[in-house]
C-alpha cells in the first residue's frame, strides 16, 4: 500500500468521525430541546372547545374600562333613635331590687328594678279608695232600683244613683291604669322600673339601696339590630353623596358589610364644617357595638372612573395563592395573574393584569380552576 492510499484512507476515517460527532444526539442536546419544548407551552392553560365551554355553563364577558368611584371616610357606629332607650326612675325613692346588670339582655316591658316610693303608696291608696267608692255606689244604686220598682222613689233618683255609679267606675279604671302603668307592687310599697324595648344593657349606674330622684338615669338599653352608621363628610364631598348610594363598611377584623346611605344632613356642622351621612345596615352584625370606629367606602351614584377596570367577583379565582382571571384564547383559557383593588356590590376593581377588550370567564370560572388543578396533578405524576 502506497503512502498516498494510506493518506486517503485516514482522511476518510477522520471525515466519518467528524460527521458522527456532528449528527449523533447527545444527552445535553436532548435536555436543552426538552426545556425549549416545555417553555413553548405556557403555564395556566386550560384547553376546552366551544362545545365543552357551553356544556359546563361557563359564561364569558368582555373586559370594559369604567369602575364605580368609591370615596373613603371614617365612620362611627351609633344606635338609631328607635333602637336605644334611657330608663329613668319614675319617682323618688330607694332602690330595693336590681334585676339586671351591664351586658344583660332584656325583653320589652321586663322589670329591671324596683323602687320603694311614697308615690307607690299614694297610687295604691287611690286605687283602694276608688274600689270602695264603686262598692258604696253600687249598693246605693241597687237600693234605688228596688225602691223604684216598688213605686216608692221617683225615676230621677234612680238615674242620679246610676250616674254616680258610672263616674265612680270611671275613676276606678283610671286608678287601675295608673297602678298598672307604674308597676305598683301588691303590697303597695314599690314601683317597677321596666324596659321600653328589647336589647342589651349598655350602662347601669343604678346602685342597690341608694336614693334616687324622679328622672334619674338607672339604665341604658340598646337594640343591636337597630344600629346605624354615622359618617362625617367633608364639605367638598358632601354634595356628591345622596340618599340611596351604596356603601361598604370595613370592620376591624377585615370583614366587609353592605350598607346604604339613608340620609344626609342638609347643612354643615358649624364647628367641624362637615355634614353627616347616616347609613343603614343590610343585616345585623354580631359584635358590632355603639361607639366603634369603622371605615366606610361610599359609591356616589353615576360617578365612574374611566381609568380603571372592574370585573364580576366570580371571575376572580385564587390559584396557588395568586388572584387570577381566566382569559379566553383560541384553544380554551389562559390563567392571568391580576392585582385586585376594592370589592363592592359584587364587583372587583382590577389594578393591573387585564386589558380592555379581552374576554374572560365570569360565571362558573371555578370549574376552570378545578380543571387547572387536575392538569397540574397529572403533570406532577
Amino acid at each position: 500500500m502506497t503512502r498516498r492510499k494510506l493518506a486517503i484512507i485516514v482522511g476518510i476515517v477522520i471525515a466519518i468521525g467528524a460527521m458522527a460527532l456532528i449528527f449523533w444526539p447527545t444527552a445535553e442536546v436532548d435536555d436543552h430541546a426538552q426545556e425549549e419544548a416545555e417553555a413553548e407551552t405556557p403555564e395556566g392553560v386550560v384547553t376546552l372547545s366551544d362545545e365543552q365551554i357551553s356544556e359546563a355553563g361557563i359564561q364569558l364577558a368582555a373586559v370594559r374600562s369604567g369602575a364605580a368611584v368609591e370615596l373613603v371616610f371614617p365612620a362611627t357606629v351609633a344606635a338609631s333613635p328607635t333602637a336605644s332607650a334611657r330608663i329613668d326612675a319614675r319617682a323618688s325613692g330607694v332602690v330595693r331590687s336590681v334585676g339586671k346588670t351591664l351586658g344583660d339582655y332584656v325583653s320589652r316591658g321586663e322589670t329591671v328594678a324596683r323602687i320603694e316610693s311614697a308615690d307607690a303608696a299614694a297610687l295604691a291608696s287611690q286605687l283602694s279608695a276608688a274600689r270602695a267608692r264603686v262598692s258604696e255606689l253600687s249598693a246605693a244604686y241597687e237600693r234605688e232600683r228596688r225602691l223604684f220598682e216598688a213605686n216608692v222613689t221617683a225615676r230621677q233618683d234612680l238615674e242620679a244613683a246610676q250616674a254616680n255609679l258610672s263616674v265612680a267606675r270611671s275613676e276606678l279604671q283610671r286608678a287601675e291604669a295608673a297602678v298598672a302603668a307604674a308597676g305598683v307592687s301588691g303590697d303597695g310599697r314599690s314601683l317597677a322600673v321596666t324596659s321600653p324595648l328589647a336589647g342589651r344593657i349598655t350602662a347601669a349606674p343604678i346602685v342597690l339601696g341608694s336614693f334616687v330622684d324622679a328622672g334619674e338615669e338607672l339604665y341604658r338599653v340598646v337594640d343591636p339590630n337597630g344600629l346605624q352608621i354615622e359618617v362625617a363628610l367633608p364639605s367638598a364631598e358632601a354634595s356628591r353623596i345622596q340618599p340611596g348610594d351604596e356603601a361598604v363598611l370595613v370592620v376591624g377584623d377585615g370583614r366587609e358589610i353592605g350598607a346604604r346611605v339613608r340620609s344626609v344632613t342638609p347643612s354643615l356642622d358649624p364647628e367641624s364644617r362637615s355634614a353627616t351621612a347616616v347609613l343603614s345596615l343590610s343585616r345585623g352584625v354580631p359584635g358590632l357595638q355603639p361607639g366603634a370606629f369603622l371605615q366606610a367606602r361610599i359609591r356616589p351614584s353615576g360617578e365612574i372612573d374611566r381609568d380603571r377596570i372592574a370585573v364580576p367577583e366570580d371571575a376572580i379565582q385564587v390559584v396557588e395563592g395568586r388572584d387570577v382571571v381566566f382569559v379566553r384564547t383560541k384553544t380554551g383559557f389562559q390563567a392571568r395573574e391580576v392585582q385586585v383593588g376594592t370589592r363592592s356590590a359584587g364587583m372587583v376593581t382590577i389594578l393591573s393584569g387585564l386589558q380592555e377588550g379581552w374576554r374572560i370567564a365570569v360565571a362558573n370560572a371555578f370549574l376552570l380552576k378545578a380543571e387547572l388543578g387536575k392538569e397540574g396533578a397529572e403533570h406532577g405524576h
